[in-house]
């Protein structure tokens, strides 16, 4: 069970992702929006219950290259990141990232990555920084823990095994969230892996796994919360398997032909926003009212999102060498 204020909380998040990946399709097809776009709808629950277990602007994340709801959670404006999605100027990445490419330190996101695996070596790097802070330079405030964001494809890529080996090896403060939507772009999970079981891999090093139900943002804030506790208290990390499912695509460019018509209907059935809504209705945490209030408001929040990078300014040719360098 949760509070009222922390359930509201939860589900204001996750609409606030629905609805923003919505309007991105919406300007795609309009034309409005360009390149290679990979929406995260349906997967909102992974998102929110890990991130909302994160202590705010302390702990870190490295998300892959579908990441505007992974930004979002963390705190990055809505503007911000629809001007990056747009190329402006006003972009979370000063328009030079796109929609893979989301970047905020201010928000200790670490970016979005193009390619499967490229994100958990600086994620490693993170955790690393934060124990080599706290236990050789005497900093006792190091004690952040960060977040690994990738999907089941990246899981066969010999980076996943070695980082996992590494992080356990040093007792590494990080969590590895797999999100398990069963398609590597059109490659079903059980056909690439001869242990589909994912979590289960965390054994060959020793590590912690453990299996959650990717639909359900309660049942993975209380994972990711544990995890979180056995990081930050130095007994190291582990490898969280989130069973969760897209509805859309792999990117908007998807015809998305292959996934049998059933599967999908059978996860749509699961959607993870109307299973919190009914959650909190259910026990009288709030009433249809409240989440209707909610709904209404991100709806206005994302559409005020989409003004402002439609107005902003566009990136100076002559500025085309800037934030190369750390000193730009």
């Amino acid at each position: 069970m949760v509070s009222p204020k922390v359930g509201l909380s939860l589900y204001r998040d996750m609409v606030l992702g629905r609805r923003f990946e919505d309007k991105c399709a919406e300007m795609y097809y309009r034309g409005k929006m360009f390149g290679f776009v990979h929406l995260y709808n349906g997967q909102e629950a992974v998102s929110t219950g890990v991130i909302q277990a994160l202590r705010p602007k302390h702990d870190w994340i490295c998300s892959t290259y579908r990441d505007h709801v992974h930004a979002l959670s963390m705190g990055v404006p809505a503007r911000q990141v629809m001007a990056e999605l747009f190329g402006k100027e006003a972009g979370c990445s000063k328009g030079r990232g796109g929609s893979m490419h989301l970047f905020s330190k201010e928000h200790h996101m670490l970016g979005g990555y193009a390619f499967i695996g490229e994100g958990i070596p600086v994620a490693l790097g993170a955790a690393f920084s934060s124990r080599y802070g706290r236990e050789v330079l005497g900093d006792a405030s190091s004690d952040a823990v960060t977040v690994a964001f990738f999907g089941d494809g990246t899981c066969n890529n010999g980076q996943f095994f070695e980082c996992l080996n590494m992080a356990q090896l040093w007792k590494l403060p990080i969590l590895f969230v797999v999100e398990n939507n069963k398609w590597a772009i059109g490659m079903a999970h059980e056909r690439a892996t001869s242990t589909p079981e994912i979590y289960g891999k965390a054994a060959a090093f020793g590590m912690v796994g453990e299996e959650v139900d990717g639909m359900n943002v309660l049942a993975v804030r209380d994972a990711a919360q544990r995890s979180i506790d056995r990081a930050r208290s130095g007994q190291g990390p582990t490898l969280l398997e989130c069973l969760t499912y897209r509805y859309r695509g792999h990117s908007l460019a998807d015809p998305d032909e292959l996934r049998d018509e059933k599967e999908k209907a059978f996860w749509a059935q699961r959607d993870p926003i109307q299973a919190l809504a009914a959650h909190l209705t259910t026990h009288n945490l709030a009433s249809p009212e409240d989440l209707a209030a909610i709904e209404q408001e991100e709806e206005e929040r994302v559409t005020d999102a989409v003004e402002f990078a439609l107005a902003a300014p566009e990136p100076q040719p002559s500025h085309l060498k800037r934030y190369i360098w750390a000193n730009s």
